[in-house]
């Protein structure tokens, strides 16, 4: 049944043909929506177009694009017209690309030449793992090539992933409570001083010195020093739970999560649905000042059951979440 639903879900996308929520998709006051996505976890724009890829991870889970011209979303990944082109030199000991059981979750992209970009996305569902892909937005819709994976050491559950300056790649893992870098010659190590950080989201400063990480159950972000002697850690409290981090267009660092009186709660709203009392929030963090405020506040209702994401598409902020809601925030950028 599921892979039914997302073969007609895919079919509707790539014809066009708007969903009953769109055609629904009515603003809540001074917020607006894009509807269609489900369970919108994760989100990156495409450097220097109107695409935003949209990370699903509801059931098997699927990748996205949206337009941010006329919001109309494009299932891109898996699709019965996915083909694989194995880099083995760079990601030889992946077993080959598998669609079943997909099920995306965090979500990044390292800029490249001729708008031609890799993307990496933590993959759960059939393995633990980081698939990556050659997105080409030099045409009229993008396209994905799946390109290879990296497959997670036993015992880890990756989350978020980010690209490093210097090749590879880095990956939290909540479940072992740590940062782990992976390169093609020296595989996975894991990142020293992020031992027992408790992460979840994850970036990285432009210069491959400072991981930033979004301690979920320590409602604040981590400034980690990167192959620097002595290691060198820095707490900015955010005063929420903080699932997913993103650099904003000025160079600060969008910080979106929850709040709730209890993880319970949060668990319940996950399988249940039952998100009252929590409330969506996003905050911008200033990476030198190591300071932070509040920008956005949204109490859970049928539109966002609970956030996890932000990022700047031109002046908007875009807010996305999981639970099942088949819609992104957009609000004016503060």
């Amino acid at each position: 049944m599921r892979v039914f639903t997302v073969v007609f879900v895919t079919v509707m996308c790539l014809l066009g043909v708007a969903s009953p929520g769109a055609a629904q998709c009515e603003p809540d006051g001074a917020i607006q929506f894009i509807c269609g996505p489900v369970s919108p976890e994760d989100l990156i724009q495409i450097p220097g177009s109107p695409w935003v890829i949209v990370s699903s991870m509801e059931d098997d889970g699927y990748l996205s694009v949206t337009d941010s011209r006329d919001y109309a979303s494009t299932v891109m990944f898996p699709l019965a017209t996915s083909l694989p082109r194995h880099d083995t030199a760079a990601y030889g000991s992946c077993p080959g690309m598998a669609m079943e059981g997909f099920r995306p979750h965090g979500i990044n992209l390292r800029p490249g030449r001729d708008n031609v970009h890799t993307l990496y996305v933590v993959r759960h569902g059939a393995r633990e793992s980081v698939e990556v892909f050659a997105v080409d937005a030099g045409r009229p819709t993008p396209t994905f090539t799946w390109v290879g994976c990296v497959v997670a050491p036993d015992g880890l559950g990756l989350n978020a992933v980010v690209p490093l300056p210097d090749d590879g790649f880095a990956a939290t893992s909540p479940r072992t409570s740590d940062v782990w870098e992976w390169h093609t010659d020296t595989g996975w190590i894991r990142v020293p001083g992020s031992e027992d950080i408790g992460p979840n989201g994850l970036e990285i400063s432009a210069d491959g010195r400072w991981f930033y990480i979004a301690r979920y159950a320590g409602q604040s972000v981590v400034r980690l020093s990167r192959g620097q002697t002595p290691i060198r850690k820095e707490t900015i409290e955010i005063g929420f739970n903080v699932d997913n981090i993103h650099w904003a267009l000025d160079g600060s660092l969008l910080a979106a999560g929850h709040s709730t009186p209890t993880r319970t709660r949060v668990g319940e709203c996950m399988r249940e649905r039952r998100c009252e009392g929590i409330t969506s929030r996003v905050a911008r963090v200033d990476p030198e000042l190591l300071t932070a405020r509040e920008i956005f506040t949204y109490a859970t209702n049928d539109y966002l059951l609970l956030g996890t994401v932000a990022i700047q598409v031109g002046n908007e902020i875009w807010v996305g979440g999981i639970a099942g809601g088949e819609r992104i925030v957009r609000i004016t950028t503060p």
